[in-house]
Order: structure tokens, then sequence, then C-alpha cells
């Protein structure tokens, strides 16, 4: 059997955040969901999460996760006083504990699955996972003999000089037999420079301890402070996009873009810099995104070129140009080979085939037909205060110049409005619709 236990307690005072360490946003998820995604595929019978500095907020946001067991530790007295907090919630546990840090983020499954896979071939009674770093300062370091056995853990604050020049560091990760380690656990102490139970103390009291050196030490980064979670964050976009590359994608200036976890690429894609795609998105093949893009949960056919704008949570369908300084907002649905120009806002809306808004218009709460031709400074005038009302407008119908269609209001197919002109009743098919001031000219205005 298997337990994993996430150790999420710490206040984190060095993120300087009123939100506790662990609910620090990394890409889409925070620091905790990550650690506990990557352990989905080890279907583990026990998944538990130390909780101590607002627990409560911990425990919200996380309350739809399906057998989460949460473990109040209070006060926080350490590695190793957070773990003796299972002993009541594992009294009839038999099988090995796995345990994580809440803000050791990038930890893959494949290295998990290493780990303990070595713990169980070797029979261990404990098994550590380790990274050679270049810059080991703030780590715990790992001393071995030759088979790969632990023979001891420092943590930094009480090494000498000589142990400090090993960059063996301890990452935080454990594998234990957990029948063996309650034994020891009340055998801890705090007699150490931080007054502190150490988890670490546990490897030398139970003897057959191993250590996995993990194949990228990047895995092991933990966040501390802002400048790390930074450097978490360039890591997960990296790795990202060198994926996206793989797949047939190019990227103009990579390390300008975001790209999220959860969204789906083409092939022959060309993403230009400034591009930022977030949320569940997907992106049709032979795609032109960006510059100065972003776009959330947005779906783009084929052939779609989108310039300096922003798309949310929107349909587009193949062969439709848009922007540059296009807003395309919740719920539009803009169909094949339409044009969206320049300072065009579109906001849950149905624009049809081949249509074109072109520049300077607001369309809300719209349905148009194919064809129709929207003239600059069109806008439907769609909320009365209180509700929001719909205009439709059909199939080859256009608009002149600085038009505004008063809602509820329906316009037929092959209708022409004229420009200037400010509509509040509905117009059947093949009219001219005009509603105008009368010119007045004063002549001699000026001496």
């Amino acid at each position: 059997m298997l337990a994993v236990a996430v150790l999420a307690a710490g206040k984190g005072t060095r993120m300087r955040s009123s939100l506790p360490k662990v609910l620090q946003p990394l890409g889409e998820s925070t620091l905790l969901e990550r650690v506990l995604k990557s352990c989905d595929h080890l279907k583990a019978d026990r998944e538990m999460v130390i909780v101590g500095h607002q627990a409560n907020l911990i425990e919200e946001h996380l309350k739809d996760i399906e057998g989460l067991e949460f473990v109040l530790q209070t006060p926080q007295k350490g590695t190793g006083h957070a773990v003796k907090q299972l002993e009541s919630h594992l009294a009839n546990f038999e099988g090995e504990l796995l345990v994580l840090n809440g803000d050791v983020p990038l930890l893959s499954p494949k290295t998990l699955e290493r780990l303990i896979k070595e713990h169980r071939d070797h029979d261990a009674k404990a098994t550590l996972l380790t990274a050679h770093l270049v810059d080991p300062k703030g780590y715990g370091r790992v001393f071995t003999d030759n088979k790969g056995y632990v023979t001891e853990i420092i943590e930094e604050r009480d090494c000498n000089n000589d142990q400090k020049k090993n960059t063996l560091i301890n990452s935080g990760i454990y594998c234990f037999d957990w029948e063996s380690l309650k034994e020891i656990l009340p055998q801890l102490n705090d007699n150490n420079a931080q007054g502190e139970l150490y988890i670490t103390d546990t490897i030398a009291m139970l003897g057959k301890s191993r250590h996995l050196e993990v194949e990228d030490s990047k895995e092991v980064n933990g966040v501390n402070n802002r400048k790390q979670l930074s450097e978490c964050e360039e890591q997960l976009q990296e790795k990202i996009r060198n994926h996206w590359m793989d797949e047939g994608v190019t990227f103009i200036h990579p390390s300008s873009c975001t790209i999220s976890e959860n969204c789906d690429i083409g092939k022959d894609v060309i993403i230009e810099p400034q591009t930022h795609i977030r949320g569940k998105s997907k992106i049709g093949d032979e795609c032109h995104i960006g510059p100065g893009v972003i776009l959330q949960d947005a779906f783009l056919g084929k052939r779609v070129k989108v310039i300096h704008s922003v798309i949310s949570m929107s349909k587009v369908e193949n062969d439709v140009c848009i922007g540059p300084f296009a807003h395309i907002r919740p719920d539009a649905y803009i169909e094949e080979h339409c044009r969206i120009g320049n300072f065009v806002e579109i906001k849950k809306s149905r624009i049809g085939k081949l249509s074109k808004v072109n520049h300077l218009s607001y369309i809300g709460d719209a349905s148009l037909g194919s064809k129709v031709n929207i003239g600059a400074g069109t806008i439907t005038a769609n909320y009365d205060g209180e509700k929001k009302h719909k205009t439709y407008i059909g199939e080859k119908s256009k608009t002149g110049a600085n038009s505004v269609l008063v809602a509820p209001i329906h316009l037929g197919n092959n209708v022409t409005v004229g420009a200037g002109s400010i509509l509040t009743k509905d117009v059947p098919d093949s009219a001219l619709a005009i509603s105008r001031s009368k010119q007045l000219l004063k002549e001699n205005w000026k001496k």
C-alpha cells in the first residue's frame, strides 16, 4: 500500500504575501495543486496534506479533490514534527509513505515512480531524492557511501565549512517504510540550531537508507520567495514551449510568450512575440498568432490570423482575420472568412460567414447573418440600464458609418442603413433606413 503526505503547514514569510506559500500561483495552478497532480498516476491508497498556517484557506481551496485528507500541525515545529502528526491517522497502515513538500512544484511523475521503485527494489527503510547543485546554498547536505546508502544528512545551518563543500543536497522528498518510521519517530529531538524536529534525522536512525539522484536537478527547485517562484515559471514555460516546437509550432521569440499547459496547438502555427495563450485554448493548423495577442479559453479554427488583440472564451472558425486591437469577449462566435478589424469589440454575438466588422464598432448581444458589412463606428445599444437586449441583422445588410441600432431591433436581409442613423424600429428586407436630423445651414456665420 502507498500513502502520500504533502507538507504544507509553513508560513512562507519570505513570499511577503497574504496567501499561504503553497497557494501561490505557478502557471495556472497553485504550487500545492502541482505537487498533488504529480502523484495522480501513483493511485495512492491514502493522500494527505499536512496543514497549519491558514489551514482553513488551504482546505477550502482543495475541497473538491475527492478523498484528500487534511492533517493539522500546530504549532509548526519542523518537518519531523509534521510527520509525527500522521501517527494517529496511519495507526493501522502498512506500506510505504511518500513525503513531499508543497513548495517543490516541478517534480515529474516519472521521478516519483523511480523513487518508489528504488525503495522497493532495495527493500530500504527510507529512500530520499537527491540532486547535485552548482550552488547548494540553503539546502541540507547528503553524505553517502559508495553503494548508494545514506550515512548522514546535515541541515546547512548545522554544517561546518568542510561539510558545506558537499554539493549533494537533500530535496526533501522521501519514501519511507511506514512501520519502521513510526517506531523511531518518538526518538526525534530538537537539539539543533532551530530547536525543531527534523525528518532528516530519521535517515541515520533507520539505518538502511538509500538515495536516488534526480536526472534533472531543476525538478527539485523549491520556492521560498518571489524570485524562486519566477525562476520556476521560466522553467515551466521553457518546457511547454519546447514541447510545442517539437510538435511543429514556430515561436519567433519564445521567451516573450507564455503558454498554458492545458492548451492545444496544431501544426504549422506561427506564434509571434508577446503572445500569451491561457486556459484551455485550442488553435488549429496554420494559424498566425501575434504579436501582442492574449487568448483565454479561446477556440480558433484553421488559418486564423490574429494581431494585437484579445480573445476570451469565444469560438473563431476557419480563415478569419482579427485585429489589430480587437477585443473578442466571452460567448462570441465568428464564422468562416470573417474580418474583424481595428478597435472592434464583440460580445456574446454571432457573426455570420463572410461578414466584416472592420473598425471602431461595438457588437454586443447580436446575431449577424452572412455577408453583413458593419460600417465604422456602428454600435448595438444593447443595455437599457437594467436588461440586455438582442439585435438581429439579416444577411447582406450594411450599416453606414456612425450608426446606432437600439435593441431590441430586427433588421431584415439586404437592408441598408444610412450613415449617422439612430434606429429604434425594425426594418424589413431590402429597405433603406435613414434616421438623422435635418441639416441646418447658416450662411455668413463667420465674418
